[in-house]
């Protein structure tokens, strides 16, 4: 292939978030004059970048090899690297590229009609527009400081959304908390980079993978702490324990800004983790506090949910969950299945926000009403036999080997605790012998499906992540039984919650509707600590 070919692919994706970018630049006062013009712009635009990344992603396929593709490049004092405008196109690059693309027609598109009339429109599709162009940016960016760059903007941008509406006092403290978590977030990332760059001599994405590809033995000291700090980095952007609560009050801005955070920017953590595996698969104390970290934020967040009455406060904190299972799933070296959760979830949270307006009455209100029959152990087990069976089963038939391979026995816990939640919810209904045969089919149609889409994605992402070191095996062997147990105690804690009528069920029910009161000691500390600013109407002003 000649190189004006190889470098087509990696010029399309630059244009991607150029496309957005035109809106971006727009002066506020003039689209505020044309939010019609403006509106429609906007969509237009994000209609372009999507196509532009359809056609990147098909020029990829088709080369079907990593290419880096560098505009401009500049030196970095201390032998850190060089700063380059380069585009790193590789399978993982595609996919981010067409989902978000496609999460942002169909957000640009709802926000046309939702916003309007409202007098500061033409505002919103700018900052909305800014917002999809530094994130595409930082999905396309073939360099870790550039990386940061774009992290940096696409949360400046997205404060300004969740500070539309600027004289709601809720929506000032939700977006000063996410401001103040996402700053120590750009601060750990900015140093991670100082110390990779310090160490290896390079920033570019590519040139990493190589080097830590052909990499033996224990990484250098500063290598070690850059991993934590990129662990630390992707939780707080992931709004995970005990820095979560801002992601829960955020319901203020508009619904629109809601699907896009939620379905989109919150993913970038998991993003950024693997995007680095090649620095992280060969720490293992990082990716253990990485799992440890989502494994709470997970456990936490999956119970107060079933109390929630709110729709919108409801999948807020469905999001959190999933963030923490994504870092679970990234920590336990298992990132195609990240990957695969991370598509899977964006398109149903951008769904599910989008329509939770008309959702509100058919709405399954989580309240917890107790069942008559109580809680009921023998039919738990049964259920959970029968998720095992099919997990295990199917899994095997379909060549999944689990002997020696720990973390994929984690993945066999985790769907036979989520087939039998099936089997439970159709007991119920129909009771515990119909509901097996009927959730038995069910789970087989499921299991089936995802040990399909699983082996799909671990193909596709074969050359884009790197795959944990073996130094990391004898730590997962005491873990992978920590995380197992734990998830089977969720679903018994939830089915206690859901069925039991006991005292204690009740105490335990208004402590967990309250998210255990964690946020609200993390307010206090950071009202004494970085108090919100009484100003917030005057300095954003000419933002």
């Amino acid at each position: 292939m000649s190189p004006s070919w190889n470098s087509l692919g990696p010029l399309l994706a630059l244009c991607v978030p150029l496309a957005l970018l035109v809106v971006g630049c727009v002066p506020t006062a003039w689209a505020n004059a044309r939010p019609q013009l403006i509106a429609r712009l906007n969509e237009a635009m994000a209609w372009l970048a999507f196509v532009l990344a359809i056609t990147a992603g098909l020029l990829g396929t088709l080369q079907g090899s990593t290419h880096t593709f560098t505009v401009a490049s500049a030196a970095l004092p201390a032998e850190l690297g060089h700063l380059t405008l380069s585009i790193y196109l590789n399978a993982l690059t595609i996919m981010m590229l067409l989902l978000v693309s496609f999460v942002g027609v169909v957000v640009s598109r709802y926000s046309k009609n939702y916003l309007a009339g409202d007098a500061q429109q033409g505002r919103f599709h700018k900052w909305l527009a800014l917002t999809l162009a530094s994130i595409l940016s930082l999905i396309v960016s073939g360099n870790l400081l550039m990386f940061a760059l774009a992290w940096i903007a696409t949360s400046l941008s997205l404060h300004q959304l969740l500070m539309f509406y600027r004289k709601r006092p809720i929506a000032v403290l939700s977006a000063h908390k996410k401001f103040v978590a996402s700053r120590i977030s750009d601060a750990s990332l900015l140093l991670a980079i100082v110390l990779i760059g310090s160490t290896l001599h390079t920033l570019e994405f590519e040139r990493l993978f190589q080097l830590m590809a052909a990499f033996r033995g224990e990484m250098p000291m500063k290598l070690q702490i850059a991993s934590y700090l990129i662990v630390l980095s992707a939780a707080l952007k992931s709004a995970q324990f005990p820095l979560h609560g801002w992601l829960l009050q955020v319901m203020e801005a508009p619904t629109p800004v809601s699907a896009l955070l939620h379905a989109g920017i919150v993913n970038a953590g998991a993003f950024l983790v693997i995007r680095m595996s090649p620095i992280l698969s060969h720490s293992t104390g990082a990716l253990v506090t990485l799992t440890l970290i989502g494994l709470v934020t997970l456990v936490l967040a999956s119970l107060v949910m079933l109390t929630q009455t709110s729709v919108k406060v409801s999948l807020a904190w469905s999001t959190t969950a999933q963030m923490g299972f994504m870092l679970l799933e990234c920590g336990l070296g298992l990132y195609s299945l990240a990957m695969l959760h991370l598509v899977a979830h964006s398109l149903y949270k951008a769904h599910a926000f989008l329509a939770s307006g008309s959702a509100v009455d058919a709405f399954r209100a989580p309240a917890l009403q107790a069942s008559h029959k109580g809680f009921d152990l023998v039919r738990l087990i049964a259920a959970l036999a029968l998720g095992v069976t099919a997990s295990l089963g199917i899994g095997s038939l379909l060549g999944v080997y689990w002997h020696g391979q720990d973390t994929l026995l984690v993945v066999g816990v985790i769907l036979a605790v989520s087939m039998s939640q099936l089997v439970l919810q159709a007991a119920t209904a129909l009771g515990l012998v119909p509901a097996l045969v009927m959730a038995g089919g069910m789970s087989a149609l499921l299991c089936t499906t995802y040990f399909v889409l699983h082996a799909l994605f671990d193909r596709l992402l074969l050359n884009s992540v790197l795959p944990v070191s073996g130094l990391a095996h004898t730590t997962y062997s005491v873990l992978v039984p920590v995380v197992s147990v734990t998830f089977v105690a969720l679903l018994m804690m939830q089915q206690f919650l859901q069925a039991s009528a006991s005292p204690a069920r009740f105490r335990l029910y208004v402590h967990l509707y309250n998210g255990l009161y964690v946020d609200v000691y993390v307010t206090r500390l950071l009202q004494k600590l970085w108090p919100v600013p009484q100003t917030n109407d005057i300095q954003l002003q000419g933002a």
